[in-house]
């Protein structure tokens, strides 16, 4: 059996998440502190207690989601479960700087900082109300680019996630993603939503965020992660610091490609995925994209007591 662990990204945050890891595992609580103090700020109150719409704002969601993760790894880390388990490691949009963080290619509270700088500039990019993302279901990814292609019309409007075989989201300008929606419920779409983001992600739109991180990764710490990395832009396993740094730049504006991520994951002969963090919506793409592939979620302190080794 041949395992990767995977890390969500943004949308899998909730209210209360971790709370249970932090109760039960000094560990774990030792990472919502660390995180904290690395922000300046009581982010774990907010995560534990707060408000649903502020915790959905991206600069508090994007470092909030890391530390749940984090803290599930330090959880089952207690209970004798190390990342030497994997052979691979890999995150959706964000959920790849926890991917880097748990591999050691970045320290905890760099991670944290990398979060709230990358969550900030990617809100301040395009003026509120002037960018969209949609889901487009039942169509192919080669359905969707066509989709882009035609509702551009000299806007931005970009494939920014290819989530599962049936699930692409696009991203750019409001009008040209309207545009898209009724394109693709013209294309035979089972479905096409507006999704409820506060930016554009993922697109042309968000360059001065991929200037801004450009930035702040030239000032932080790389190592190279002790488990290969599947990069978002690339869909495979990178391990030099200074390309993970460029595709890190990339993955601002670049398509986040999960499902070739899971498929070249699959290739390479993973046979069973782990969820860490919050929710499951991973899990379910990851089914989707391959029935054979076996998925775990570890997002509770029951469910790294689940996991511990007889």
């Amino acid at each position: 059996m041949t395992i990767a662990f995977v890390y969500p990204g943004q949308g899998a945050q909730t209210i209360g998440m971790g709370r249970d890891l932090a109760d039960a595992y000094p560990a774990a609580k030792a990472v919502f502190d660390e995180v904290d103090e690395a922000l300046g700020e009581k982010l774990s109150t907010l995560i534990w207690e707060g408000d649903t719409e502020e915790l959905t704002l991206t600069q508090n969601a994007q470092p909030a989601l890391m530390a749940t993760s984090m803290a599930a790894m330090a959880a089952m880390k207690s209970e004798g479960i190390t990342l030497d388990r994997a052979a691979y490691v890999a995150g959706h949009s964000l959920g790849e700087y926890a991917a880097l963080c748990a591999a050691g290619t970045f320290s905890l509270a760099d991670t944290a900082r990398l979060l709230r700088i990358r969550g900030r500039a990617m809100q301040s990019a395009v003026p509120v109300g002037q960018g969209a993302m949609a889901a487009l279901l039942g169509l192919s990814f080669e359905q969707a680019e066509t989709v882009a292609v035609q509702a551009a019309q000299g806007d931005v409007c970009q494939v920014a996630n290819q989530n599962d075989p049936a699930q692409n989201v696009v991203s750019g300008s409001k009008a040209a993603v309207e545009r898209a929606i009724d394109l693709a419920k013209a294309a035979g779409a089972k479905r096409a939503l507006l999704l409820p983001v506060s930016a554009p992600f993922h697109c042309a739109l968000m360059a001065p965020a991929a200037e801004e991180m450009a930035n702040a990764l030239a000032e932080v710490d790389m190592q190279a992660p002790t488990v290969p990395v599947v990069a978002n832009v690339i869909a495979k396993a990178v391990s030099d610091p200074a390309e993970i740094r460029e595709l890190l730049i990339k993955q601002v504006t670049g398509q986040v490609r999960w499902m070739s991520s899971i498929e070249w994951m699959s290739g390479q002969g993973v046979t069973e995925i782990w969820e860490i963090g919050a929710g499951k919506a991973l899990s379910g793409m990851i089914r989707r994209i391959d029935k054979n592939l076996a998925t775990v979620n570890i997002g509770t302190a029951a469910d790294v007591a689940a996991m511990k080794p007889a």
